[in-house]
C-alpha cells in the first residue's frame, strides 16, 4: 500500500544521549549488557536498536498500512452504527495503550523511553449532540480516565477504588479536570520499573534503584533533546517537579471505603 522508498526517517540527534540515563546509550550499542534489567522477563526495548535504514523504512511503510487498514475497519464499525439508528446514542472514542518509534532518538522498539512519542496519544471521541464534531483540545486525557468517564456517560455511579478522573464534561466542553499525568513501565519487579510524571509544561521521570533520570521542558524543547536533569541551573526546577510528582501520586492513589468514623 505505501512505497518503503517515500518514507522519512527520523534519526538521532548527535550527543543526545550523552546526558540521559546509561541505558540510552546501550541501545546504540551492538550487543548491549542488559542483563540485569533481564529479571525474570526479557525486558521490552533493553537491546541494541541499531537497525538498518532500509528495514526501518520497510517497517514504517508496513505500520502506515496497518493505520489504514484500522480505518477502514473503523469506518465499517461507524456505518454499522448509522444503519442501525445507534449513532446519536453512542460514544465513540480511538485511541491506543502507547506509541512506538520508528527512529526517533534512535530509537525502534517500546520500553522504559517515556519520550512524547511514547506517551503522547491520538485520541478522538464522537457523540453527536454531546461532543462538538472538529473540536481539538490541549487538556490532559489519561487512559486511566476512559474507565470513569464511560461510566459516568453511562448514568452509572463512580466506584471509590477508580484512579482516573471523568472527562465527561471536559469532552462536552468543560474545563479541564487534570492538571497532570502519571505514566508508568514495571516490566520486572525491580528494573526496569520507571515512573512519568507530565506536567502543563514541564515532565520529570525517575527510576527505581537509579539516581539517573530525565527532566525536559516540553515548550523550550520539545524534541527532548536536552535533559535537564543535572544541569545546575535547574536542580531547583527538579526539586519542585519531584515534589509535584509525589503528590500527583498521593492524589491518585484511590481510597476503597470512605471513612465512617473518626477513630
Amino acid at each position: 500500500m505505501y512505497d518503503p522508498e517515500d518514507m522519512e526517517i527520523d534519526r538521532i540527534t548527535p550527543g543526545e544521549h550523552d546526558h540521559n540515563p546509561p541505558h540510552f546509550g546501550k541501545t546504540q550499542q551492538e550487543n548491549p549488557d542488559f542483563a540485569d534489567w533481564h529479571k525474570p522477563y526479557q525486558a521490552h526495548g533493553c537491546e541494541s536498536h541499531l537497525y538498518p535504514e532500509e528495514d526501518l523504512k520497510r517497517d514504517k511503510a508496513t505500520y502506515f498500512g496497518m493505520m489504514s487498514f484500522l480505518d477502514f475497519e473503523i469506518g465499517r464499525l461507524l456505518d454499522a452504527l448509522d444503519e442501525m439508528g445507534l449513532t446519536d446514542n453512542t460514544l465513540v472514542v480511538f485511541t491506543t495503550d502507547h506509541g512506538h518509534f520508528l527512529g526517533q532518538h534512535g530509537l525502534i522498539a517500546k520500553g522504559p523511553f517515556h519520550y512524547e512519542d511514547m506517551l503522547r496519544l491520538p485520541m478522538i471521541v464522537r457523540m453527536p449532540g454531546r461532543v462538538a464534531a472538529g473540536a481539538v483540545s490541549d487538556d490532559m486525557q489519561s487512559l486511566v480516565d476512559l474507565a470513569p468517564t464511560f461510566l459516568e456517560a453511562a448514568g452509572i455511579a463512580l466506584p471509590g477504588e477508580m484512579q482516573g478522573v471523568s472527562q465527561w464534561l471536559n469532552w462536552q466542553g468543560g474545563p479541564e479536570a487534570r492538571d497532570f499525568i502519571l505514566c508508568e513501565n514495571r516490566h520486572n519487579p525491580v528494573m526496569p520499573h520507571v515512573d512519568t510524571y507530565v506536567g502543563q509544561r514541564y515532565k520529570i521521570t525517575v527510576y527505581r534503584e537509579g539516581r539517573f533520570g530525565e527532566l525536559f521542558d516540553l515548550e523550550e524543547d520539545p524534541g527532548e533533546i536536552n535533559n535537564l536533569w543535572d544541569q545546575p541551573a535547574a536542580q531547583g526546577l527538579k526539586v519542585d517537579m519531584l515534589q509535584a510528582m509525589i503528590q500527583g501520586f498521593m492524589k491518585s492513589e484511590p481510597i476503597r471505603m470512605p471513612r465512617i468514623a473518626g477513630a
